[in-house]
């Protein structure tokens, strides 16, 4: 109850709708980005080329593409490489924005415009190793195990990998100041949640979009997409706020009326403090139930005493005045 709470707080929801509203544009450009790199690093290998791809492509349920690797002339191909990489980071920027928000860092502590890019950018860089490590450990099971036991070897690698990626997401793109132990717990519930939602994904592909017509399956492809992205990032922000709440202990929550339980405070005081940005901006937080608010209540004598010396005097009783 207490991380559901956080969410509504924090109004994780519309952060979710940003996250994969931009996930959603930066995924082509990503593959693209990703395929041409690994053209050019596996040049002459094309079957292991079109595993790794295909090992990738295997994480995005509903992405069945042919997907071209960038050509030309150097000076073309860097600029297209960079403009798909800088298409690609809108997703790592909303989530920076999302994860910074969830664990109540101020503005003025956030990384600037360069950093939080580089940041995004160090990520995609891990991202893509652990995906080619993620390939030719699928491959090894596969070769090893047949039947059964390499569909289990293959979920536990997909979980194993889905978990790397989650710690890697949450360490990167977060500026609070936290140890990396205290994201385990919830990048291993998001790990879990992935892997359930790319066998699912999987199957809406094979019975929903495979048996449409071209039209048909292609707005149902896009749907889809755009429901399983979006239903990821409502779990994954879910995730960082239970390693939130569990690392700061903000339990037990109020339901309904003012904010009595201490965690209630402390969590609406650092949401309070998260406009703060200048550093010589503070943001000071009180609460009071129904009393004279703290302010007034802890005015020193000396100042009251001017407040009242500063009030007219009041008029002598008296016959009325005309």
């Amino acid at each position: 109850m207490a991380v559901i709470r956080k969410f509504g707080n924090d109004q994780a929801g519309q952060l979710a709708a940003l996250i994969s509203y931009y996930a959603f544009f930066s995924i082509f450009p990503l593959l693209l980005v990703f395929t041409t790199i690994l053209g050019f690093v596996l040049q002459g290998n094309n079957s292991i080329y079109e595993d790794v791809k295909n090992s990738v492509l295997g994480h995005f349920p509903g992405i069945d593409l042919e997907t071209h690797q960038l050509s030309g002339n150097v000076t073309a191909l860097v600029l297209g490489l960079l403009t798909s990489m800088w298409a690609g980071l809108g997703v790592t920027n909303a989530a920076q924005n999302a994860f910074n928000r969830v664990w109540a860092v101020p503005f003025k502590d956030r990384p600037d415009f360069i950093q939080s890019r580089l940041r995004g950018l160090l990520l995609l860089t891990c991202l893509g190793v652990i995906f080619l490590l993620s390939a030719v450990a699928t491959g090894l099971v596969t070769t090893v195990f047949s039947g059964a036991l390499a569909r289990i070897g293959g979920y536990a690698i997909t979980t194993g990998v889905n978990f790397v990626l989650y710690v890697a997401a949450f360490r990167f793109l977060t500026a609070a100041v936290v140890s990396t132990r205290c994201m385990w717990l919830g990048a291993a519930l998001a790990a879990v949640f992935l892997t359930i939602m790319q066998f699912v994904g999987s199957i809406y592909v094979k019975h929903v979009v495979s048996h449409a017509s071209n039209t048909y399956g292609t707005f149902a492809t896009v749907i889809g997409l755009l429901v399983w992205l979006h239903l990821i990032a409502q779990m994954t922000l879910y995730a960082a706020e239970v390693n939130v709440v569990v690392m700061r202990r903000l339990w037990p929550r109020s339901l309904l009326g003012p904010p009595a339980e201490p965690a209630d405070q402390e969590t609406l005081r650092a949401l309070a403090k998260v406009e703060e940005r200048h550093e010589h901006e503070q943001v000071d937080v009180r609460f009071h139930d129904g009393e004279p608010a703290e302010d007034d209540a802890e005015k020193p004598a000396a100042e009251t005493a001017e407040d009242d010396a500063e009030k007219p005097a009041a008029e002598p009783a008296g016959e009325p005045k005309l």
